[in-house]
């Protein structure tokens, strides 16, 4: 049995994005650039439907860029943040 933790990353030339799960607003974000995250670190929180669910980092990384702001916006598979 493979763990989460075994999944490979994205291949070098793609760098992995944390998407929106939902459609919703961008409650608050969690995190900055520069930042060191881990697999399962939130790094932001959706709201949809007056319900607040964290989205969360799915690799190992470091926050490269914050392609969204609170107050905002999404749909599903919108790319909210990149790590490298």
């Amino acid at each position: 049995m493979v763990s989460s933790r075994d999944r490979s990353r994205p291949q070098e030339d793609a760098l992995p994005n944390v998407e929106a799960h939902i459609t919703g607003i961008i409650y608050k974000i969690e995190c900055e650039v520069g930042q060191k995250v881990d697999e399962g670190d939130t790094v932001l929180v959706l709201e949809s439907m007056k319900m607040e669910m964290p989205v969360e980092a799915e690799y190992d990384g470091t926050v490269k860029e914050i392609k969204c702001e609170e107050g905002q916006s999404v749909k599903e598979g919108d790319v909210l943040v990149t790590l490298e």
